[in-house]
């Protein structure tokens, strides 16, 4: 009977006419269809196993932690939109951190430079009159800007509450000063710090925040604690040098000695005669630190 029932099925009942005319006909080869796809279902040949939606829950939670960081960056960008450290104006287009139309207003630090303390030398030579004429105790340094193009945006760095302004600086001196960095291979950036009543009253270290800012593009640990300013001392920048050594007479200490260092490069905003660099040198040469190199936003012209 089974056979029977079986005989009387016409072929292509039940199926669609496309599907019927593919298995009925008797004159051409018959189709066999690839595994676990049902015949006259069409697959596109790119088409490629569904993605496996399982996720381990590090991973799920590593990405919800990147979404919500970047979440968290859009807002910040929507209410405290960054200021162009040159302008001072929102910078546009979003996203840079300085405008594209002043990038060239910063005047770039570039040779002849003083290969003691990098400053822009007025003529061909080796060394600047200062650093001819007076032996600094770090080992080398560089600037990344002339001071006179860049002293009103490191103004208000400093005292105007400008704090953003050390991501477009440590990104500038990451692309500029990062082979001296890669040549001199430091184990640590340690910025110059401030004196405890002057960081109270300001809020913030400008030097620490550029270390970090330079720390986070170069890979280079930031030692923040480890050099500490224990004197007071009077703003230097009425001072002539011999002024400015006395009052940096014994302005740092140590506060890590836990921790050994033998390579460094000391961060700070301005280089002007060398007094602090060499104050902050020889207090780290007395920790053990032998090669004591430094980088500054910002310098004036060696003569």
């Amino acid at each position: 009977m089974e056979k029977k029932r079986r005989e009387h099925i016409q072929p292509g009942a039940g199926q669609r006419p496309e599907e019927a005319g593919a298995l009925g006909n008797k004159s051409g080869p018959r189709a066999v269809p690839e595994p676990g796809i049902r015949p006259g279902i069409r697959v596109s040949p790119k088409a490629g196993p569904a993605p496996d939606k399982r996720m381990r829950p590090k991973e799920r939670t590593d990405r919800a932690k990147k979404k919500a960081v970047e979440a968290y960056k859009g807002l910040l960008q929507l209410l405290f939109p960054l200021r162009c450290p040159v302008c001072d104006d929102i910078v546009r287009p979003s996203g840079e951190k300085i405008c594209l139309e002043c990038l060239g207003r910063l005047q770039l630090l570039t040779p002849p430079w003083c290969m003691k303390c990098g400053k822009k030398l007025a003529q061909e030579g080796e060394f600047c009159g200062d650093c001819q004429r007076r032996e600094h105790l770090f080992t080398r340094g560089r600037a990344l800007y002339s001071y006179e193009s860049a002293a009103p945006s490191i103004y208000r760095f400093k005292y105007g509450g400008r704090r953003e302004y050390a991501e477009a600086f440590g990104e500038q001196m990451a692309e500029y000063l990062g082979d001296f960095i890669r040549t001199v291979r430091p184990e640590a950036l340690i910025p110059i710090p401030l004196h405890r009543k002057r960081l109270r009253a300001r809020g913030y270290n400008q030097a620490r925040l550029l270390a970090r800012a330079l720390g986070r593009r170069t890979g280079v640990p930031v030692c923040a604690d480890f050099l500490v300013r224990v004197k007071n001392t009077l703003p230097l920048k009425y001072e002539n040098p011999k002024e400015r050594q006395n009052n940096l007479k014994k302005a740092f200490n140590i506060a890590r000695n836990d921790v050994k260092l033998k390579r460094v490069v000391v961060i700070d905003d301005i280089y002007t005669t060398g007094s602090t660099m060499d104050e902050a040198a020889e207090t780290l040469r007395g920790a053990g630190v032998e090669e004591v190199y430094f980088i500054a936003l910002a310098s004036g012209t060696g003569v």
